[in-house]
């Protein structure tokens, strides 16, 4: 994964950050993420949840095996996600508490079935509280072909934070 390149101004750069530790923790945090795409010439989105293998700098999604998001990926699987820690509207400020992490990554589709076990696995755990009895049950051969196993591949990976002090 690499930095952002600096091609915009950013209104408050101040707002910025890099620190890979942070970045993690907002992703570790949360359970959902947004990609852009484009779908027959137009900006899509499609909010979804996520496992993310911070060794490989990807994100795992989960769908059925059609449909509009499958398509605009395989027509361009170039793709812009976000992951939102929200923190609160801040009372008395007219304004939002909250971090943010931004990447550009590509998409691709796993064909290969222990890859897929091993993200599906990797999904799950970070969204159960018990998960190995899901895992067991989900994780069998005939039900990882009606499932499709995407693959975002982080290019580069920034943060935003606006860390107003929430008022009780």
């Amino acid at each position: 994964m690499t930095e952002p390149s600096m091609k915009y101004h950013f209104h408050h750069p101040e707002k910025m950050f890099t620190d890979r530790a942070e970045l993690l923790e907002i992703i570790a945090g949360q359970r959902w993420m947004t990609l852009a795409m484009i779908a027959d010439g137009r900006p899509y989105l499609a909010t979804m949840n996520y496992g993310f293998d911070a060794a490989r700098d990807c994100f795992y999604f989960h769908g059925a095996t059609a449909g509009k998001k499958v398509a605009a990926m395989i027509a361009n699987p170039d793709v812009w996600g976000q992951v939102i820690e929200d923190r609160g509207y801040v009372t008395g400020k007219c304004d939002h508490a909250y971090r943010s992490v931004h990447f550009a990554g590509r998409v691709v589709f796993l064909e290969d079935e222990d890859e897929k076990r091993q993200a599906l696995t990797l999904m799950i755990r970070q969204m159960e509280p018990d998960p190995e009895p899901l895992i067991q049950r989900l994780l069998v051969r005939g039900r990882l072909t009606k499932t499709i196993v995407g693959r975002v591949q982080v290019s580069e990976m920034t943060g935003k934070r606006n860390a107003l002090e929430l008022k009780a």
